[in-house]
């Protein structure tokens, strides 16, 4: 047998084609007769449609166009619940509402068509903040604008206030963030009665874009088809929004009888699509003078937008993360999801985690200083350790040393030193500087009862020259999906990596492996492959055609044997929920996830005085995340994901005016450049092994979690500001320092 490949950094498999050009993205794409798709949107945030007029020097005859009358099926864009529809039909919730859609050749005249659609509307009023929403200052969704709460109970937090020595409230705040992937959304649609629908996209889940599109068409699932495309970037982005997308250009492709291409250009993705759920979080803590955590009550709101979309789940996650890695008594923690007029938000790295988290690591800090603890000594005192319970009531089974990870993280970027220098060096200076960190730890794959309930499903197959395929719906998307597989395979069946191919998702050749999300590609959908590969291998064995040993010939060998007496070479995986997992839904307890990364982040940081700029200057990563498949694309993970968290911290402010995005253009929403990333220093310490392949975990949301707190509470270092707000740009700085200071 081979060489293991597990744990090395082999070539990325679609490297050569993405660095030559040869990748076909979904604009790269064209078919014979295809026209051209757009979206009309409704003009207020919210009002009643009481006409459409096609107004101007244009050809209407021409073009074609949709309205929600046009619809075959349901006129919704299915999800969790059937509350968003594809196009509006009597009412506009936000000001991004999909009304009216149009197609023609020429792409320069259908953009003056569409500005020569009038839609009339009686305006309703509208609400744009979660406070807004909490009063039901106006009701827009339901009964009461709550699309979910939740309340997690363990202990009796009513009893430890008064044997508390210390009582500490606070309340932060964090904004919506644009995902910013580097290809716009894109979708291409061929649809007939006679034929079905096929679409092919720029999207993380094809399985929700079909589920979509069976209820939007009515027709049966077998006659519609989804191809994911090479895909540049999601992080959420492209989850649940390809499904309105597709079912905008299958719309248009099935009136019109010809293939039809929708592709959004910058401004209009960054307007339209789902963000970041802003949040607000609560804490009222309960400390004794000795520095022990005795009970913590956390509020957690976040805004969902005008449809419900994905936040039930963000709020999930969201809610149980807000207790953090700690060891406390006494939590209640009460998570509900709000309408306001504004697009919807949706799924963006961490998945609700980065807000409740970034409020928690705030928070501590601050208690620290009312109990005389140093910040990092209060959290050593609280650390969960294994056997005790997390907020949920979730046993820790597994090995976890955060004292570990922060004495490596610590040691790493010379904290206590630079600690020290900085608090004598600052006084007067008009450049500071602050050191913070974050201690946190994230689950991996979905919560709760969530993979139970997804059944995922992988394939394999192998071919008669000894080639193994692997067919799942896990999409690859820059991340690595189809390199790591690969590697689980191949070091399954002891064969080089070059000898394992992956299939291109596509609804009609690869099983449902679930979404592309919640760190579970790896842990979850990796497991499915190992087994999958596995199970080629036992049918070898067991037919007596191999034997323990083998080489890649004497493999090859043996599968065309065994193609050639018994037919096809495969195995199909189903998800089987472990046992000893058990989650209680009513009650919001139980094993969370299956298993959690932990993690220590270090941020230094300048802030000139003067003008309020601030700057990340060196930036360190600890964590403990299983087994680790391959170090570059793990280390470029974490990376990545600093980078979009000092966006968070720092940078990316959406301003919003009535419910729209009036900043939605890359020369004035502000992200992180190459000049404002520091130097990134990433450690992985595999401690405890996960229960994925070879021992692996999630990875790919975690660092979105501490990297906004460890900068802010650097900066609070740096400035004695009292932050509770992000992103922190340099007037709200201001702001923040000038208060304290009157």
């Amino acid at each position: 047998m081979e060489t293991r490949v597990i744990g090395k950094s082999v070539p990325r498999k679609e490297g050569r084609e993405k660095v030559t050009g040869r990748a076909r993205y979904v604009d790269d794409l064209a078919f014979p007769g295809m026209l051209h798709g757009v979206t009309v949107r409704g003009p207020t945030a919210r009002g009643r449609i009481r006409g459409i007029f096609f107004e101007g020097d244009i050809p209407w005859k021409e073009i074609t166009i949709v309205t929600a009358k046009d619809i075959p099926g349901n006129n919704c864009i299915l999800l969790l619940i059937e509350d968003q529809p594809c196009l509006a039909d009597g009412l506009v919730n936000h000001k991004e509402e999909p009304v009216v859609l149009l197609a023609h050749q020429d792409a320069y005249l259908l953009g003056e068509a569409r500005r020569a659609v009038r839609i009339e509307i009686e305006p309703l009023p509208a609400i744009f903040t979660i406070e807004d929403s909490l009063a039901r200052k106006e009701i827009i969704w339901g009964e009461d604008n709550t699309f979910k709460s939740v309340r997690v109970e363990k202990g009796d937090v009513e009893s430890a206030w008064s044997v508390a020595d210390c009582i500490v409230e606070g309340e932060y705040e964090t904004g919506a963030q644009e995902q910013l992937y580097i290809e716009p959304q894109g979708m291409i649609a061929r649809a007939s009665p006679a034929d079905g629908v096929t679409v092919w996209g720029s999207l993380q889940c094809p399985h929700y874009v079909h589920k979509a599109l069976v209820s939007l068409f009515g027709l049966p699932k077998d006659r519609i088809r989804v191809v994911q495309t090479e895909t540049g970037g999601g992080f959420g982005g492209k989850e649940e929004y390809p499904s309105m997308i597709a079912a905008h250009a299958a719309l248009l492709a099935w009136k019109s009888g010809r293939p039809v291409k929708i592709i959004y250009d910058r401004a209009e993705d960054m307007a339209a699509t789902t963000k970041r759920h802003p949040s607000k979080t609560r804490h009222r803590t309960a400390v004794s003078s000795d520095g022990k955590l005795l009970a913590m009550d956390i509020d957690f709101t976040i805004d969902g937008g005008a449809y419900e979309t994905l936040s039930p789940v963000v709020l999930s996650r969201g809610t149980i993360h807000a207790a953090g890695p700690y060891d406390c008594p006494n939590v209640r923690i009460r998570g509900r999801a709000v309408a306001t007029n504004a697009p919807p938000h949706g799924a963006f790295r961490g998945f609700g985690a980065p807000q409740s988290v970034f409020a928690l690591e705030r928070h501590l800090d601050r208690v620290a200083a009312a109990v005389g603890l140093a910040p990092d000594e209060l959290r050593r005192r609280n650390f969960i350790r294994e056997g005790q319970t997390l907020a949920v009531n979730q046993v820790v089974h597994e090995r976890v040393e955060m004292g570990r990870l922060m004495d490596q993280a610590f040691e790493a970027s010379d904290y206590h030193v630079k600690r020290k220098q900085y608090s004598t060096e600052n006084p007067g200076a008009a450049i500071k500087k602050g050191i913070g960190f974050a201690c946190f730890l994230h689950g991996a794959g979905f919560t709760g009862s969530g993979e139970e309930y997804l059944a995922s499903e992988v394939a394999a197959e192998a071919t008669v020259e000894g080639r193994v395929r692997i067919r799942a719906g896990s999409t690859e998307m820059g991340q690595g999906t189809n390199t790591i597989f690969s590697q689980i395979a191949a070091e399954t069946l002891g064969l080089d990596y070059e000898k394992i191919d992956i299939a291109q998702p596509d609804t009609a050749n690869v099983p449902n492996s679930g979404p592309t999300v919640a760190s579970r590609t790896s842990m979850i959908v990796g497991k499915l492959v190992e087994s999958a590969a596995r199970e080629i291998q036992t049918k070898l064995f067991q037919s007596g055609l191999l034997e323990q040993g083998y080489d890649a010939a004497t493999f090859a060998k043996a599968c065309g044997e065994y193609i050639g007496r018994f037919g096809a070479l495969e195995s199909l995986i189903k998800y089987q929920h472990p046992a000893e997992l058990h989650w209680n839904d009513e009650r919001y307890e139980g094993d969370a996830y299956g298993a959690y990364a932990w993690a220590v982040y270090v941020a230094e940081v300048s802030v000139d005085t003067r003008t309020a700029e601030m700057r990340v200057e060196n930036f360190t990563a600890v964590q403990e995340v299983g087994r680790v498949i391959h170090p570059v694309l793990a280390a470029g993970q974490i990376e990545g994901g600093i980078a979009q968290g000092i966006g968070l911290a720092l940078y990316e402010n959406i301003v919003w005016h009535e419910g729209r995005m009036v900043n939605a253009q890359m020369t004035n929403y502000i992200m992180p450049t190459s000049m404002d990333v520091p130097r990134i220093r990433v450690f992985f310490d595999e401690i405890a092994q996960g229960r994925g392949p070879a021992g692996a975990k999630g990875i790919g949301e975690l660092p979105l979690d501490g990297t906004a707190p460890a900068i802010a509470n650097a900066v609070a270092h740096a400035t004695g500001a009292d932050i509770r707000r992000i992103p922190l740009t340099p007037e709200l700085l201001m702001e923040t320092l000038e208060k304290a200071h009157a």
